[in-house]
């Protein structure tokens, strides 16, 4: 990013099974970087609205001014690698109003320069949170985006399908829509598939130009924004994110769940 304002840098590392984000940020970060914890900072509490529901907006502008963010200062934002929390980061700057902030891609493993574990003092940021830059999914939406446009599933196709959930209560998906892992998003190195090579993906699964509505949904909302920066990436700007995903579908038994390939 060239600007004549240095980015607000911030290290999302993160895994949904470990080791905290925190312990490899402390052994070593890009200079300047400001740890902000996803699980803790970046989502509201697990329960009815998924595992990694929206925080406040209240509580997502203090978690966010106090690690330097403000609204004319750009913000790049970077996890270990897959890139995960670093598109769900984005993706949450995004919605809260943000206008500049950017992935670095590849993330960490693929940052070349100088590293330190110096913790750096950020000055508070003035960053205003105003909720509705990024189009949202609820259920009722995330259903009718499969009934009469593309819904994604993100997450892998062994649970897509229903074999396996090694996560939440239930297995499945949502009748109607398709899967494209978000594994396959980025290639061996890590880094997002060229512009063309992502519409030709999603293409193939029905988000072509005449696609009304196109919206992508994961286990909890991190993949999802995955796949929606990748649909940004290929063009489709409009790409809407159900936040609570199969987490918070689960919840009301009255959702129909659907089996095995569609």
């Amino acid at each position: 990013m060239r600007s004549g304002t240095p980015p607000t840098l911030l290290d999302v590392r993160w895994s949904l099974t470990g080791p905290p984000g925190r312990d490899a940020y402390e052994a070593g970060h890009l200079p300047g970087a400001v740890f902000v914890d996803l699980d803790d900072s970046l989502s509201g509490p697990p329960g009815e609205n998924g595992r990694h529901p929206l925080p406040s907006p209240d509580a997502l502008q203090k978690v966010l001014r106090a690690a330097g963010v403000s609204d004319s200062r750009p913000v790049v934002v970077y996890d270990g690698g897959d890139q995960w929390a670093a598109a769900r980061t984005w993706w949450t700057l995004r919605w809260a109003g943000h206008p500049h902030v950017r992935v670095l891609d590849g993330g960490f493993a693929a940052w070349g320069g100088d590293v330190t574990s110096l913790v750096p003092e950020p000055v508070a940021g003035d960053f205003t949170v105003r909720p509705g830059g990024m189009p949202v999914l609820d259920a009722a939406g995330a259903a009718a985006t499969a009934s009469g446009g593309v819904l994604i599933d993100a997450r892998a196709p062994e649970r897509y399908r229903g074999e396996v959930e090694p996560i939440d209560a239930a297995a499945g998906h949502i009748p109607g829509a398709v899967n494209v892992p978000t594994a396959g998003n980025t290639g061996a190195d890590g880094r997002f598939l060229p512009a063309a090579a992502l519409r030709e993906r999603f293409a193939e699964a029905g988000v072509t130009a005449e696609a009304p509505a196109v919206g992508a949904y994961c286990g909890s909302g991190v993949t999802g924004a995955h796949t929606v920066l990748a649909l940004h990436l290929a063009g489709r700007a409009d790409a809407a994110l159900y936040v609570g995903s199969w987490s918070e579908w689960i919840t009301d038994e009255k959702r129909p769940r659907a089996l095995g390939a569609e």
